[in-house]
């Protein structure tokens, strides 16, 4: 959904009901749902009216015990959560270049161990998330999440400038070009420019000839999908 990482798989599932809405836990007095445990935990004091938890420096009570854990501090001064300097880290080889992480297969080298495992599934064939769909499997998650689209039919990504909404980012900033007028796609051989990378390699066909679309009927090839699909009309009964 938005490519957020978590050291543990529990933590990722909580996240994930920002997104989903999903409420599994249940108050068994009024029904009323919540998205975490804790959450269900500190409403069902409102059904008990009690505030079991209390301050033995100031006598302060509180509904659930890590509230009461983090009132504590202000008394002791404790300052238990030190900065993550991973993040720090991270970020800082975005400008260094560093890339400490090498795959042992390719020698492609990674500046996060994150990324270095989901590259060597390219090398293993390891597809670990599967749509529950179609059963279609992916490498990455974020693979998954796109592909889900096409059943769910969701287009998250609009356009700012005329509202036109899309399935994919990438849709998004290829339509942007259209209103902008960039073309950053442009021939080595005529400089032609192009919006799509998709556009400039079908381009590129006519400099070198290939053509890699053939008719199944014939065996005629073309330079282009658009020809083959107008030349699969000729045959009588084609489906």
């Amino acid at each position: 959904m938005c490519s957020r990482t978590f050291n543990d798989n529990s933590n990722l599932t909580k996240h994930r009901r920002t997104h989903t809405g999903e409420k599994p836990y249940v108050c068994a007095d009024c029904s009323e749902s919540f998205t975490h445990k804790w959450s269900l935990t500190r409403h069902m004091q409102t059904h008990t009216g009690g505030n079991p938890f209390a301050c033995s420096e100031c006598g302060k009570s509180f509904t659930v015990k890590p509230d009461l854990t983090k009132h504590l501090r202000t008394h002791t001064g404790e300052k238990p959560f030190a900065c993550d300097t991973s993040v720090l880290t991270h970020h800082r080889r975005t400008h260094t270049g560093e890339k400490p992480f090498a795959c042992t297969t390719c020698g492609r080298s990674f500046t996060r161990y994150y990324d270095l495992t989901e590259h060597h599934r390219i090398h293993t064939g390891e597809k670990p998330f599967a749509c529950t769909t179609c059963g279609r499997s992916f490498t990455r998650y974020y693979d998954l999440t796109e592909h889900h689209r096409i059943h769910t039919g969701e287009k998250p990504f609009a356009c700012t400038t005329c509202g036109k909404s899309f399935a994919w980012y990438h849709g998004l900033i290829e339509h942007h070009r259209i209103h902008t007028g960039e073309k950053p796609f442009a021939c080595t051989t005529c400089g032609r420019s192009f919006t799509r990378y998709y556009d400039l390699t079908e381009h590129h066909r006519i400099h070198t000839g290939e053509k890699s679309y053939a008719c199944d009927k014939c065996s005629k090839s073309f330079t282009h999908r658009s020809s083959l699909a107008k030349h699969r009309r000729t045959h009588a009964g084609y489906v």
